[in-house]
């Protein structure tokens, strides 16, 4: 009988998660820093049995949409307007702060401007797939500091587009006012969509509840409205994660959302192991062995100055001191969005290699200790923010 050579690879895959999982269970590591830490052992730097990276990358990359399909569908609409000045200033605040800093840096190290507000840009994302995953695991999303971060993941989500823009005129490239209008009628007739669907629900419950009654179409049809708003919005230039969150969040308003929880939840695990065990495999461990004191420097001072950064920027939009310190510490790694843009800076010239490789293996190093770094934190904020507060 011929055995399919990707069989074995698979299985053994599969057993070293499982294992690996079942280990490190009593530590209370998060199921994502588990599957990033399989990818490394795993991955070409490893045992060898995931290879192609470029491909286990894109597979991954949807676990990442329906992970934010899935936030859409759990976020209450009223909330998240209510929430708006938090989510869209303390991005802004963010960003500016840490480009500011990066422009610091690179004049003392005498940078291009290109680089550091590259630098700047990585360090303001924060990791919406860690984020969402520990906010769930801990049952926190709808908590006031849960609804806070979840309002600044988002508009970070939605920044990328920018971002890219931004550093694409850097390297030589234009602004496409044609693509800057498409993305303006976008959001406008996502806005639109949202407000039609909330005075009358019935425009998307109908449909849903074709799909929904036919056990076989549940699935395909789950899938075809997450990935058709990904589409749509990508063709406007708007990230695919925006056009994601948007069809959950559609559902969550027409109270239609039981059916694709039930239809895309395994596929969604399944997809976003996927995603971080390629993010692990990305990593050069040779590298990191060599230049370990600078990127553990690094990513310690990256989950000091954000935490420090977000717990200012929520406490100056009136947030009281300890939901601040606590969405501060939230926020405190670099999300995977940030490999994005380090890609870029590589092939644009923005970056060298190096500054490539290290700029990975620090945003990698942060979502590994992020759960560590908001459990160690949690005592000093209520101590800090008692006083403070008295």
């Amino acid at each position: 009988m011929h055995l399919d050579p990707l069989l074995p690879r698979l299985v053994g895959s599969l057993l070293f998660i499982v294992v690996l999982a079942l280990a490190l269970r009593r530590t209370g590591t998060p199921t994502i820093v588990v599957y990033l830490l399989a990818g490394v052992a795993l991955g070409p730097e490893g045992f060898g049995l995931l290879q192609d990276r470029a491909m286990l990358n894109r597979i991954g990359e949807f676990g990442v949409l329906l992970l934010l399909f899935f936030v859409g569908m759990e976020m209450s609409l009223p909330r998240l307007l209510q929430g708006w000045r938090v989510a869209l200033g303390g991005t802004v605040l963010q960003v500016a702060l840490s480009v500011a800093a990066a422009l610091v840096i690179g004049q003392l190290l005498d940078w291009p401007i290109g680089r550091s507000v590259l630098l700047g840009f990585v360090m303001s994302l924060s990791s919406t797939a860690v984020v969402v995953r520990l906010l769930k695991d801990r049952g926190e999303t709808s908590s006031p500091v849960g609804q806070d971060v979840l309002g600044v993941l988002l508009a970070q989500d939605l920044a990328i587009v920018p971002m890219l823009m931004i550093l694409g005129a850097m390297a030589g490239g234009s602004v496409d006012l044609r693509l800057l209008g498409g993305q303006g009628l976008v959001g406008g007739a996502a806005v639109l969509a949202i407000i039609a669907v909330r005075r009358n629900p019935g425009l998307l419950q109908r449909g849903v509840d074709r799909f929904s009654a036919d056990p076989e179409l549940r699935l395909f049809g789950a899938l075809l409205f997450c990935l058709g708003l990904a589409t749509l919005t990508a063709l406007a230039g708007l990230s695919t994660a925006s056009g994601a969150f948007l069809a959950g969040l559609l559902l969550s308003v027409a109270g239609r959302t039981e059916w694709a929880h039930h239809a895309l939840d395994g596929l969604r695990i399944l997809l976003l192991a996927i995603f971080f065990a390629a993010v692990g495999a990305l990593l050069d461990l040779d590298f990191m062995m060599e230049n370990s004191g600078a990127i553990l420097l690094l990513a310690a001072l990256a989950f000091v100055t954000n935490t420090v950064v977000n717990t200012l920027i929520l406490r100056a939009l009136g947030r009281p001191w300890d939901r601040a310190l606590r969405g501060g510490a939230w926020l405190s790694q670099i999300g995977e969005l940030s490999f994005v843009l380090a890609a870029v800076g590589l092939n644009s010239g923005l970056i060298h290699e190096f500054g490539h490789d290290l700029t990975v293996s620090v945003i990698a190093c942060t979502l590994v200790f992020s759960t560590a770094w908001i459990g160690a934190s949690a005592p000093l904020e209520r101590r800090l923010a008692a006083r403070l507060e008295a």
